[in-house]
């Protein structure tokens, strides 16, 4: 999973993307709007947490294009603590929840989860499909109960793929989520991560659909 920050305060910006890569998720930052809104317009994310005092272009109006182009992805607002004037225009232009600063990690990442949970159609914190179970709250996978471990790019392929279960997602889907967009992207890579995953979580639980990509069985279908 794959997430944007945009953040002007140096410090801010650097600790939430050492506690958002903590947490499994593949983090890019933009430090003003301007580029806060190149990147929303041409990259894809699973959520954006966004600072609404900006330099260049200011945190409603990036929010406001981003609605108006049609991207749908959930955004978490920062605002100054007691602004609610600022809380009810994030709600208006498009934010689907909000943070006032300052704020504990905690709760953010938790906010977060529940963002992207809700913009996936799960209802409950863990994702469970048959015997694998997926907690996002400590990056944790098990499979009949018992802890498996994974490196942070099966982690992610893995959260990527039991957020969407029962969809088909191509491999250069999956390419765009799981990296940050500095890194050294190379689609061949993820069927690497599939295999691995495969022989720690079970062979058969990641299908492949030959030409258009992977796919977890949704259990409850």
């Amino acid at each position: 999973m794959r997430i944007l920050v945009v953040e002007n305060e140096a410090r801010l910006a650097q600790q939430l993307a050492t506690a958002l890569g903590d947490a499994g998720y593949a983090v890019d930052c933009a430090a003003d709007g301007e580029r806060a809104d190149f990147f929303g317009q041409t990259e894809e994310y699973d959520a954006v947490v966004l600072d609404l005092g900006l330099p260049k272009t200011d945190g409603l109006t990036v929010l406001r294009r981003s609605r108006e182009a049609g991207i749908p992805v959930p955004v978490l607002v920062l605002t100054a603590r007691g602004s609610w004037h600022e809380k009810v225009h994030g709600i208006d232009e498009g934010a689907d929840d909000y943070v006032s600063k300052p704020f504990r990690m905690e709760e953010l990442l938790a906010r977060l989860r529940a963002l992207i949970r809700r913009a996936s159609g799960q209802v409950t914190p863990a994702l469970r499909c048959g015997a694998v179970a997926l907690d996002p709250r400590g990056a944790r996978v098990t499979v009949n109960g018992v802890a498996v471990r994974l490196t942070s790019h099966e982690f992610r392929v893995l959260s990527y793929l039991m957020h969407h279960r029962g969809r088909v997602v191509s491999q250069s889907e999956l390419t765009e989520h799981i990296y940050a967009r500095s890194a050294d992207r190379d689609s061949n890579t993820v069927e690497v991560f599939i295999a691995r995953l495969r022989r720690k979580i079970g062979s058969s639980f990641i299908e492949t659909i030959r030409g258009l990509g992977y796919r977890i069985a949704d259990a409850d279908a």
